[in-house]
């Protein structure tokens, strides 16, 4: 098993982060406000700019960090920062992977691709609980997304081969 990058590691992250912005403000001529950085993603995610209302922050997968440490700084933070930054400019009006945050990538001289085809094995993975349904015929293993849904009233279930809705039997 990989172990997530260490003190001296996520300070790299930290100054690569900080270099971006800077750029950013250069190309920009103006200031962005610092957000907060988190290595706390797990799981196929190297990185991700997260809006919660008016809460922004940027998060990073500490163990692919780990294991790809360089192509983790030369790729995933400044396509995180341009994330942040072209939502900062332009707000919710443009794509999230669209011209401005091509652009930006160009500028920053890094890799426009969305998505990685790299190696993981050795990487923890999320895990997702699951729960017990019951239908007329069998028992079902429900993800906790679903399941609250349910227990929300917001969705029901119906079983594929009886057609009897699914009932949670926890």
């Amino acid at each position: 098993m990989i172990e997530p990058i260490d003190g001296e590691q996520r300070r790299a992250v930290l100054d690569q982060t900080e270099a971006f912005i800077v750029q950013a403000e250069q190309i920009y001529g103006r200031k962005f406000t610092r957000i907060p950085v988190v290595f706390d993603l797990r799981g196929t995610t190297a990185g991700m700019y997260k809006m919660y209302g008016k809460r922004r922050w940027i998060r990073f997968n500490p163990w692919i960090f780990a294991k790809y440490f360089e192509l983790s700084l030369k790729d995933t933070v400044p396509h995180e920062v341009a994330h942040y930054i072209v939502d900062d400019f332009y707000g919710k009006s443009v794509k999230p992977h669209g011209i401005q945050w091509k652009n930006l990538m160009a500028r920053f001289e890094a890799d426009p691709g969305v998505t990685f085809n790299l190696d993981l094995t050795d990487i923890p993975q999320r895990t997702q609980n699951t729960h017990q349904y019951e239908c007329l015929c069998d028992t079902h293993e429900m993800s906790t997304t679903r399941h609250n849904r349910v227990r929300r009233g917001k969705g029901s279930y119906m079983c594929r081969n009886c057609d009897g809705e699914l009932v949670y039997a926890g």
